[in-house]
C-alpha cells in the first residue's frame, strides 16, 4: 500500500503526508521516547510518573554535619612519645579508634572512643576518660 502512495505522490514535496514535519522521523507521533513529557504529553506524564519533575528530598547543609577527627591508638606513641597522660580533645581529635597496638600504660581523655580502643588500652593497664 505504501508503495502505491509513494508512486502516486512522486514529485510532490511532502508525498501526501501533510505538513513538512509529518514525514520525517517521529514527527507525526510527537517525538521519540520521553520527548514532550513536560509539554504536549504532560497529562500522560502526570499519570505515569507524577514525581518525575521537580526537586525531591533534602540535603543537609555541610555546616550542620559534624565529622569526627579520628586517631588510632597505634599512632599515639609516635605522636606523643613522652606523654603518659594525653588530652586528645585539646589536641583537636574527637574520636579514638582501635587500630594498632599500645606498649605502655596511657591515660587518655577524649570525647568518643571505640570499644576496641578502650579494651586495648585497659589491657595495658591504662584508662580512657570519656565525658558523661
Amino acid at each position: 500500500m505504501a508503495r502505491k502512495k509513494a508512486k502516486k505522490n512522486r514529485g510532490s514535496k511532502t508525498h501526501g503526508r501533510g505538513g513538512m514535519k509529518n514525514g520525517r522521523g517521529a514527527g507525526e507521533r510527537g517525538g521519540r521516547g520521553k520527548a514532550g513529557w513536560d509539554k504536549h504529553r504532560r497529562m500522560h506524564m502526570k499519570k505515569v510518573d507524577p514525581n518525575h519533575f521537580g526537586r525531591h528530598g533534602f540535603k543537609r547543609p555541610q555546616s550542620v554535619i559534624k565529622k569526627d577527627t579520628v586517631i588510632n591508638i597505634g599512632n599515639l606513641e609516635e605522636k606523643f612519645p613522652k606523654k603518659n597522660t594525653i588530652d586528645l580533645t585539646e589536641q583537636g581529635y574527637t574520636k579514638l579508634l582501635g587500630a594498632g597496638n599500645v606498649s605502655r600504660k596511657l591515660k587518655i581523655k577524649v570525647e568518643k572512643a571505640s570499644n576496641k580502643a578502650i579494651e586495648k588500652i585497659k589491657n595495658e593497664g591504662g584508662e580512657v576518660v570519656l565525658p558523661e
